[in-house]
């Protein structure tokens, strides 16, 4: 068992629904010191990948990007899911979806600050269904750019997104994979990696 999968299991809630609290370390109160391991560890895993600029989307995903960013010494953006009057000029825009809120989304980059000189690493906090993903993917598209990575720390191995997202092609590394909950007793079942 890995750092991230013994502190799911440490401090993580199971809920109905197929959901997982893990707000005290991860999304709302956030442990940086465990931050930098995924960022030493995300930094490992995309070493050879020539990475210029981080992407993310707001606002769970930009506390670990930001230490992701530290550890690769590259600039951070994040979609904004929603316009607003600081940000002018162009704009890319995908829709996205999200699963814990469940509603719809338009999500916007300024084109001042993705191009087709940029080498991309995607970082988010969950994936699920992979319609964030998709979405950043989209972006990353509309500005040329290259995406050479997806880091996600956990990953619903039991939903479609993983298995989406790796039949495009993309190197995707999860730092948790969670193959099975049990709300009833709290249990939580990892795959091995």
């Amino acid at each position: 068992m890995n750092f991230l999968e013994e502190r799911i299991v440490k401090d993580g809630i199971v809920k109905e629904g197929n959901i997982l609290k893990v707000d005290s370390f991860l999304n709302h109160q956030m442990d940086i010191d465990l931050f930098n391991q995924m960022g030493e560890e995300f930094k490992r895993r995309f070493a050879d990948k020539p990475i210029n600029k981080i992407l993310t989307i707001e606002a769970s995903g930009i506390g670990i990007a930001c230490i992701v960013a530290s550890h690769f010494h590259v600039p951070v953006v994040f979609a904004k899911k929603s316009q607003s009057i600081n940000i002018d000029g162009d704009v890319y825009v995908a829709e996205v979806e999200s699963f814990t809120h469940k509603c719809k989304n338009q999500v916007i980059v300024s084109k001042k600050f993705l191009s087709e000189e940029d080498h991309v690493l995607i970082i988010d906090d969950f994936l699920a269904n992979g319609c964030a993903l998709q979405g950043l993917l989209s972006i990353v598209a509309q500005a040329g750019g290259t995406v050479e990575g997806i880091g996600i720390a956990i990953e619903k191995g039991f939903q479609q997104g993983g298995r989406i997202i790796r039949n495009f092609g993309y190197q995707l590394e999860s730092l948790a994979i969670v193959d099975g909950m049990d709300a009833a007793n709290g249990s939580i079942q990892f795959r091995e990696q």
